[in-house]
């Protein structure tokens, strides 16, 4: 063998010991032999070994993944060689690194061809030996003993042989040779080396290599092209093209002229580093052909593959045309490559035609054909082609290898298939395929997509054990399934351990990690990242810079942001970019300012970045500083005004100033229509903000114009419009809207359609409500809601039947009814009025499982409560609070307002109680109720306490609360609070009820205030009309009161002026007003008057002219006037029987009573005087019958019979008859029957409405119940007894007065109230004391006398219906002593006259004694007035002057 002569120094200097050896625990296999042994590690391929100046300690070659430990049962092989067929569908073709020889070899004789067949024995022989080395050994025991003659071409293949199975003793093999063997390495052995040492991707291993023995001037010989070239393919597997492209200009300044392997791996490195940009393919092509050099299929596949890499069809097709333009046959890797481009640029069908033209040109697919075809097919989801297409494969005798598992499961990878894309990976392993880098990424991705993490990192940890080194996408995978999971410190740890790894972080790692640290609102390590990822010139995409930008401005951390928006502007990022990425991350503000600048450089305002930082403005408050922005836009964005104004008005809208967004709009459209603009957004938040404000013409105006212009309306805008026209009561334009949406493909909310339904219920028109349902019947299915919507339709019109038909229906159709079926229901039966049914439909819900509900019970108790039906209130009321239901506001209002109506005052004060026990406190409605109640009740008191309660509580008065006081002080008796109130009420701008008037003007006719009446009747007028004939009625009494007839008849005039007939009441009034002003005369001529009108004429008239004549004392003429009567055809009734009767009653002689009675029964009426002649037996059935003859009639007919009857009775003695009469009369319901009670501690009577011989009776009927009680013990007695009399006159008798005359006569207990007229108090004890001890007490049995006397026995003096002996004493009595207490009234009227003037003077005579005495010592003080006083004196001062005036 010739030697070669050593050119230079070694490449390292060794150390005493020929080799270093290193032992591990680790096992190893080496060339097929299954012996475990310790693995072999050559020393020297370490760099910090190798080049300790370099301080590479970090620095290991090939680490195992510090995460994934191998096991310890597992061997550790070496790397394997790189295959040569293509690794994955994503790199079909290495044109440059798979062919084992670039060179052509010279054309040998017979003799060189023998030898060349043994040197490849001899390469086979030397290269096993080596292979079959064990850890322990070395390459130097083979290659010294020399076993075999070798050339150095031969030692050449060897390093190639050996390197294909380990790197590591190639290159031990590569140090004999040139340390041993002393010659220098020529340019077949460097590039032989460096082709291993580039497939094991130890590149700097490499380089050191090539620099010092590539040295032009220290190895000549090894300065060749072919040196170059394999350097240049170390480059361009790593994809190092800028590396690449600096050896080949080196090589052009060494004169060492490229070859066209030399541009070709040129193009395979600018491919593999991604820098095929578009239209780069085509200048690389003339780049070669401008260096002299005809591209070959190499280059042409080469280029395809790059074509391939970037998806560009267009170039590709161009190569491929001028690929046969030249005359350069296509191979089967031009048609692998074309496949793949067709795949890669999704145009399967043209990938598989072009697969299918293979045949016709000469050649068979193999497994990299099939592969891409796969790939092509997956790429589009097509899972059955994939399935195909492997399956051909598999028939044309070709294995599954990895790039087609790794093809299969990244498709079903991104369909989400795991349980696919797992037993791929288990099949892959099973078939003895190994899986690679791609196919762990893959898998790892697609666990970490369906957040199944753990088994991610658990692959992560096989891929380790496999030997399969972690790539950047594999770590990136991983990173991004933590972040999904939202694990972010597995993420950060994961990305450091990348980083220790020596893996750079590509942009897509950078922004994984990046914004993992912003959603965890790590700030500050997102910055730091942030300015490393820039360092490193990468940058976030827009969406990225959008969440960094939102992170810092939740932060508000503003120097940050204003750092990130120069970053993007030194990038060259337009400011309507950085604009958008500004809203995207909402900081709005940062966004303005930039709106102003780019403004300012004459860019338009975007759409959608305006309105949301107008948003933003509106959002926080700030819209002084939105209104600012939109000013400086239309000063200096004048081609933007339309947008401008739309932006003003949806500005307004959203802070909802609607009205001045209407007003803006409006003024766009005075100046025209057109520039209102196009805008959805504009027309739909306007129409909807009318929507919600009820500015529903506006909103129709709205939706015209836009219509107008052309504009299709959105569904929001058919919705809202809908909508409006229901609340507006146009259910057929809101039908049109909804058959135009139709049309136009828009589906219309059900919710839509259920406001439809309900609408058209409102308005009575259920049968088009029907029709709508079944129009959607046919369209789909019905759900719950339409068919309640029609139940309430049914309802809203009382027709249960239909709603119960639907409800049916629903159930039949499976959908259970709801608890709105179930009101709808029991609404439809009240509005019906069908309330008893009530309880039948509750029963048959509740047999069908259907649990009643609160509503539904507080909706049959509201139905309850407007009816006023107490019982079942109440009722229903305590079934709620035993089912556990506790009552709302509502409920409390509800009750109490019914309760308050029926003036049940202790059942409402019992639950206004239970209101605030737990916790709600009465508002102004219910407050109102109460004031009506004890109103009503006529407690005036507790009237004034919730008054005052109102007050404190801070709630205004109301129109309710101001009414109902004045009332109240108008029945107290009070007018001149109620004035006062009156005006209080007018200052706040509420005008008072007709009733208010009617109570204010009826008080001052009681009190006799004639001029405040006159003047509140002059208001009235001056304001309104008065129409109510009413209170012209008021103002006639009050004038007959007064005495002024003339204005009495003035106010008939006033009357007729205001459009009021005057009926026969009112001409009765002033009929009555004359009769009492002692004018019967005047009286009959109104009468007359009647007459001569043709009017037909009732008993009424009659009447009133008849008791004019017989209050004056004209017996005669009102006996008279009654067969004047008879004559013009009237025929007697109940109001000729009362006033006779009456009449009667008052006559102090006997003769002329029965005079009157005579005439009656003269006239067919015979039984008031049988009532006084006869026994009382033979005409209780006669009386019973004539009362319910009466009952029904109008005007209190049987009352007021009955009344006149008792004082008559009363008044001439037959007192038995009274009882029996006032008896039955109860019974008959014309009295009340409580009108006195003894019962279990409620001893009371209200005489109020009685005549003065019914009190009377009714008094001594209770007087003797209350003595059987006192004397038996049962029922007990109260503290005190309450007698009700009234302060009202009945027939100008004062019932109070008449009462407290009897019961002073008689001595009694009972005192006048102080704080209330018409009231009689009693202490109990000393009540019951009296009716035991006082001789008044003994018999109080009433009994008819013998005969009748010849006079009456009662008298009506001042007002007082008393008996006729006991006027004058009562006369005498409080002339001279004034109100004296009843138990000395009845001593000093029993006395005779004389000795009671005594006893009177001496009394008197001892008063002043005692008064002088007093004031001696200045005992006496003066009487404080209170109103009770001063009104009272003010009303004796006003009878006094008005009797004086009559008197003159």
């Amino acid at each position: 063998m010739p030697s070669i002569p050593f050119a230079g120094p070694p490449i390292t200097q060794l150390t005493a010991a020929p080799h270093r050896r290193h032992h591990s625990a680790a096992a190893a296999t080496a060339s097929g032999d299954t012996s475990t042994s310790v693995e072999f590690t050559y020393n020297r391929s370490i760099p910090s070994i190798r080049w300790p100046n370099l301080n590479l300690d970090e620095y290991s070659p090939s680490p195992p993944h510090p995460l994934l430990p191998s096991s310890p049962s597992a061997p550790f092989s070496d790397p394997p060689p790189d295959p040569e067929p293509l690794p994955s569908p994503s790199e079909p073709l290495e044109p440059l690194d798979s062919k084992r020889s670039r060179t052509r070899v010279k054309k040998l004789n017979k003799l060189a061809l023998k030898r060349a067949k043994d040197w490849r024995e001899r390469v086979e022989l030397l290269s096993g030996r080596i292979l079959a080395l064990g850890p322990s050994e070395f390459v130097a025991d083979v290659l010294d003993a020399r076993a075999v003659q070798m050339t150095p071409t031969d030692l050449c293949y060897v390093v190639k042989a050996v390197g294909r199975a380990n790197w590591r003793r190639a290159l031990e093999v590569f140090e004999w040779l040139t340390l041993r063997r002393r010659h220098a390495p020529g340019p077949r052995l460097l590039s032989a080396i460096l082709s291993v040492l580039g497939r094991a991707q130890q590149t700097q291993l490499a380089e050191e290599i090539f620099l010092r023995c590539a040295d032009p001037e220290a190895n000549p010989s090894a300065s060749a092209v072919q040196v170059y070239n394999a350097m240049m393919g170390v480059y361009a597997r790593t994809g190092r093209f800028h590396d690449v492209q600096k050896l080949l200009e080196e090589m052009k300044s060494r004169s060492i002229e490229p070859d066209l392997v030399s541009f070709n791996t040129l193009i395979n490195a600018k491919a593999k580093a991604g820098l095929m940009v578009p239209g780069s393919v085509c200048e690389l092509l003339q780049q070669v052909r401008n260096a002299g050099l005809r591209p070959d299929t190499i280059t042409f596949n080469t280029l395809i593959s790059a074509c391939s890499h970037t998806s560009n069809l267009r170039e590709a097709v161009e190569v491929f045309k001028s690929m046969e333009a030249s005359k350069c046959q296509p191979d089967l890797w031009t048609y692998n490559g074309m496949v793949s481009v067709y795949g890669r640029c999704g145009m399967a069908l043209d990938a598989r035609r072009l697969f299918d033209e293979l045949g016709q040109r000469g050649f068979s697919p193999d497994a990299v054909t099939y592969n891409a075809l796969l790939y092509a097919f997956a790429r589009d989801g097509d899972v059955g082609e994939v399935e195909r297409v492997c399956e051909q494969m598999v028939r044309a005798g070709f294995k599954k290898d990895e790039i087609t598992y790794n093809t299969m499961i990244h498709m079903y990878g991104k369909k989400g298939r795991l349980d696919l894309v797992v037993g791929l990976y288990h099949e892959m392993r099973q078939d003895g395929c190994r899986p690679d880098a791609v196919t762990y990424t893959v898998l790892i991705d697609s666990l970490g997509k369906a957040d199944r993490v753990v088994e991610a990192e658990r692959v992560m940890g096989e891929m380790g054990e496999a030997g399969v080194r972690p790539t950047l996408r594999a770590f990136s995978a991983l990173i991004c399934g933590y972040a999904k999971a939202g694990m972010r410190n597995e993420a950060v740890h994961t990305f450091e351990l990348m980083q220790r790894s020596g893996i750079k972080p590509d942009n897509l790692a950078y922004s994984v990690m990046l914004d993992v640290l912003l959603r965890s609102n790590d700030v500050r390590k997102a910055m730091m990242l942030y300015r490393e990822m820039m360092q490193h010139g990468f940058r976030p995409d827009k969406g990225l810079y959008g969440v960094m930008l939102g992170v810092l401005a939740s932060g508000s951390k503003n120097d940050e942001i204003s750092e990130v928006v120069k970053d993007m502007e030194e990038f060259g990022i337009s400011p309507q970019v950085i604009l958008s990425i500004l809203v995207k991350g909402e900081c709005f503000f940062k966004g303005a300012e930039v709106l102003k600048h780019a403004v300012d450089q004459g860019y338009e305002p975007e759409r959608h970045s305006l309105f949301s930082i107008l948003d933003a403005f509106v959002s926080s408050g700030r819209h002084a500083e939105g209104h600012d922005l939109l000013e400086f836009l239309r000063k200096h964005a004048p081609n933007s005004q339309s947008l401008i104004a739309e932006a003003t008005i949806v500005m307004l809208c959203k802070d909802h100033q609607t009205e001045a967004a209407i007003v803006e709009y409006y003024k766009m459209r005075m100046c025209s229509l057109e520039s209102i603009g196009s805008s959805y957004s504009m027309y739909e938040i306007l129409i909807m903000c009318c929507e919600e404000t009820e500015s529903l013409y506006e909103a129709s105006q709205i939706f015209s114009d836009m219509r107008f212009l052309g504009l299709e309306p959105s569904q929001k805008i058919y919705e809202s419009m809908i909508t409006s026209y229901c609340k507006m009561g146009f259910p057929e334009t809101a039908h049109h809207l909804v058959d135009l949406a139709e049309r136009a493909g828009i589906t219309i909310n059900l919710s839509i359609y259920v406001s439809l339904i309900e609408t058209h219920g409102k308005l009575k028109l259920w049968q088009r409500a029907e029709n709508i349902v079944e129009k959607l019947r046919l369209q789909s299915s019905v759900d719950r809601k339409i068919w309640n919507a029609l139940i309430n339709a049914y309802a809203a019109n009382g027709r249960y039947e239909q709603a119960r038909a639907v409800f049916n229906t629903m159930m039949k159709d499976g959908i259970r009814p709801t608890v709105d079926s179930v009101n709808g229901l029991m609404q439809a039966l009240i509005v019906d009025g069908r309330l008893d049914e009530l309880y039948v439909v509750v029963q048959e819900l509740q047999d069908m499982d259907f649990k009643i509900s609160k509503s539904t019970v507080l909706m049959m108790l509201d139905a309850y409560a407007r009816v006023g039906n107490i019982f079942e209130v109440k009722k229903i009321y305590h079934g709620m609070k035993a089912a556990g239901y506790l009552p709302t506001m509502h409920l409390y209002r509800s009750m109490i307002t019914l309760l308050c109506r029926g003036k049940r005052v202790r059942d409402v004060e019992i639950m206004v109680t239970e209101m605030e026990g737990i916790g709600f406190k009465p508002d102004l409605t219910i407050f109102n109720s109460l004031l009506k109640m004890y109103t009503g009740v006529e407690d005036f008191k507790k009237t004034l306490e919730v008054y005052r309660k109102i007050q404190e509580a801070g709630y205004k008065p109301d129109e309710d609360t101001y009414n109902t006081l004045i009332v109240m002080y108008s029945r107290d008796r009070r007018p001149e609070e109620g004035f006062s109130l009156l005006n209080d009420m007018r200052k706040q701008g509420l005008e008072p009820k007709m009733d208010t008037y009617k109570s204010l003007l009826a008080a001052c006719a009681k009190e006799q205030l004639w001029e405040q009446a006159e003047e509140l009747f002059e208001n009235m007028r001056s304001k309104v009309c008065i129409q109510d004939r009413l209170i012209y009625h008021i103002m006639m009494k009050i004038y007959r009161n007064s005495g002024d007839h003339s204005k009495a008849e003035n106010v008939l005039s006033l009357m007729k002026e205001a459009g009021v007939q005057p009926s026969l009441a009112t001409m009765h009034l002033l009929m009555v007003s004359y009769g009492s002003g002692g004018q019967p005369q005047q009286a009959e001529n109104v009468l007359n008057n009647l007459k001569t009108s043709g009017m037909e004429l009732s008993t009424l008239p009659y009447t009133s002219v008849i008791d004019a004549y017989l209050k004056k004392g004209d017996y005669n003429l009102g006996i008279t006037k009654l067969q004047e009567m008879k004559r013009d055809g009237v025929e007697l009734d109940n109001r000729i029987w009362t006033c006779f009767i009456r009449a009667a009653s008052r006559c102090e002689q006997t003769d002329d009573a029965m005079a009157l009675l005579n005439a009656l029964q003269e006239n067919g009426f015979d039984l008031p005087i049988r009532l006084l002649t006869e026994k009382a037996d033979s005409l209780v059935v006669e009386v019973d019958r004539l009362l319910d003859e009466l009952g029904p009639m109008e005007d209190n007919a049987a009352f007021n019979f009955v009344n006149a009857v008792e004082d008559l009775l009363w008044a001439f003695e037959r007192r038995a008859t009274a009882s029996w009469v006032f008896q039955l009369a109860i019974s008959k319901r014309i009295y009340r029957h409580d009108v006195f009670r003894v019962a279990e501690k409620d001893w009371g009577a209200d005489f109020r409405k009685l005549s003065a011989g019914a009190a009377l009776v009714a008094l001594t009927l209770w007087l003797d119940h209350m003595q059987d009680a006192s004397l038996q013990g049962i029922p007990e007695s109260p503290k005190s007894v309450v007698l009700i009399t009234g302060s009202a006159e009945y027939n100008m008798v004062s019932l109070n007065n008449t009462l407290k005359a009897y019961l002073w006569e008689m001595g009694s207990p009972f005192l006048p109230c102080k704080t209330r007229d018409g009231l009689l108090v009693a202490k109990a004890h000393s009540l019951r004391m009296w009716l035991k001890d006082s001789s008044f007490c003994l018999d109080l049995e009433l009994k008819d006398a013998v005969s009748l006397p010849k006079t009456n026995s009662m008298k009506l003096t001042d007002g007082y219906f008393m008996r006729a002996g006991l006027v004058q004493a009562f006369k005498d009595i409080h002339e001279q002593l004034g109100r004296v207490r009843p138990k000395k009234f009845a001593q000093l009227a029993l006395l005779p006259k004389e000795t009671r003037d005594k006893v009177m003077k001496t009394q008197l005579e001892r008063s002043k004694e005692k008064l002088e005495k007093m004031k001696k010592k200045g005992l006496v003080r003066a009487r404080k007035p209170t109103i009770f006083r001063t009104r009272k004196f003010m009303r004796r001062r006003h009878r006094a002057h008005e009797m004086a005036t009559q008197g003159s």
